[in-house]
């Protein structure tokens, strides 16, 4: 079979992996690849994507938008095109598949949903957009008995065509809006994940958010929400589902009110498996987090300092902010994707008693300071520093002790780092040696 692997990141090495026997394989990338295997056919540059009905199979990678090779070729070539998810589905050995979305919080809950399995004995996979490919899960030999845990974006949902035992639909707010036509389009691609479900699986959803619920409505399965009965709940500052108290907010690790959602999400998506209250318990009060999300690294001079790199968009910086009680700077910038900035701005200065000041970097800088000064908030500086290290330096002069800095970008990292990974892994390393 004629396979176009189009894009060759990580997804698209795991692809080639897992086509290579017996196919006949062409790497299509508009960027050069270095060092590519010795046993495929390359397609580089402006044109890497036409001709591809030539092909038997087209595998597309997740950032690649589907409308692109569309209209590189022709409408017919659609019915050509899958993806390392839509195969994992396709061929995985189990149907215990746990597939969560939504704009933050997917990792996190991802996670906790796995780990609370594992403690009641299952055997889990983890993977999708969290880091491992999905297609790369098949190697760990997964049994028809085994759960296998997905975290999906946009990217991975927009063309999905299998269905998951339960999906999770967090909190959708706009996003990837540089990616999507409009924000119909992203609502859509989330609702992928649950237009094919049936009737005995389950669509689990943030009742507060109204976008959630349009996600899940497509779906004929079992609507459960969180925030809401009967669903987990927080309640008198305990978390609860189905009458039973399984911790009080106070227990948990996890930094932030918006967390409360996280495991209300993990809680109600698990209940469906398992009900043991003493295993929820131990999971999510032991439960500490991700790297780079709201992830504190040390206290230095009086000052704490805390990695929250992850944070993308400007609703993950407001969650810091509430998250973090001290006063704080807040190092906020990026690359600037054109997402509303009147909300940010606004829950700025709604919780400017906590805020010591704002260091704008990257190329958002000047944008954000003209919506902050909109909302009357003025206690900021825009940074022209070119590394970490000048950034931190800088964060360090505006703080006093008793303070934290905070790397909390709410902006992604491309105009200065490779990923949101790089961005956070630097910080570390010069927070590391102050």
């Amino acid at each position: 079979m004629k396979i176009a692997i189009v894009g060759y990141g990580k997804q698209g090495y795991s692809s080639y992996q897992y086509w290579r026997e017996g196919n006949d394989i062409t790497l299509c990338d508009k960027e050069v690849i270095i060092d590519p295997p010795s046993d495929v056919k390359l397609q580089y540059g402006d044109h890497y994507l036409d001709n591809l009905d030539d092909f038997d199979l087209i595998v597309r990678s997740p950032k690649l938008h589907p409308r692109d090779i569309i209209a590189a070729n022709d409408e017919a070539i659609a019915s050509k095109v899958t993806s390392n998810t839509n195969e994992f589905f396709k061929v995985c050995p189990t149907q215990n598949i746990i597939a969560v979305t939504g704009t933050k919080g997917k990792g996190t809950t991802s996670t906790m949903i796995t780990k609370i399995l594992e403690a009641s004995g299952k055997r889990v996979h983890l993977g999708g957009n969290i880091g491992t490919p999905p297609l790369d899960l098949l190697s760990s030999g997964i049994t028809k008995d085994d759960y296998v845990v997905l975290e999906l974006a946009n990217f991975q949902l927009i063309d999905l065509k299998y269905p998951p035992y339960i999906g999770v639909c967090l909190m959708v707010v706009p996003e990837h809006l540089d990616w999507h036509s409009d924000m119909n389009e992203y609502i859509s691609a989330k609702k992928q994940l649950f237009i094919n479900q049936k009737e005995n699986d389950f669509a689990v959803y943030f009742a507060p958010n109204h976008t959630s619920l349009e996600v899940v409505s497509v779906s004929p399965a079992q609507k459960i929400p969180y925030f809401d009965k009967p669903g987990a709940i927080v309640e008198n500052d305990e978390i609860k589902i189905s009458d039973n108290i399984i911790c009080k907010t106070s227990d948990l690790k996890l930094l932030g009110k918006h967390n409360w959602q996280n495991v209300c999400a993990a809680v109600t998506a698990v209940w469906q498996i398992t009900q043991d209250i003493d295993i929820l318990r131990e999971v999510l009060v032991s439960f500490v987090g991700l790297p780079h999300r709201i992830e504190y690294l040390r206290e230095k001079d009086g000052i704490d300092y805390y990695n929250d790199s992850f944070a993308s968009a400007p609703d993950a910086t407001v969650a810091a902010i509430e998250a973090i009680p001290q006063k704080k700077v807040m190092i906020v910038g990026g690359f600037d994707r054109q997402l509303p900035l009147e909300d940010f701005s606004k829950n700025v200065k709604s919780n400017s008693e906590t805020i010591r000041s704002i260091l704008l970097i990257g190329a958002s800088a000047h944008r954000t300071s003209e919506s902050l000064k909109s909302f009357g908030f003025n206690d900021f500086v825009l940074s022209s520093a070119r590394n970490v290290k000048e950034i931190v330096a800088d964060a360090q002069k505006l703080a006093k002790p008793g303070d934290a800095i905070v790397l909390s970008p709410g902006f992604p990292s491309f105009d200065m780092f490779k990923d949101f990974e790089e961005r956070g892994l630097l910080y570390k390393e010069v927070v590391k040696s102050l």
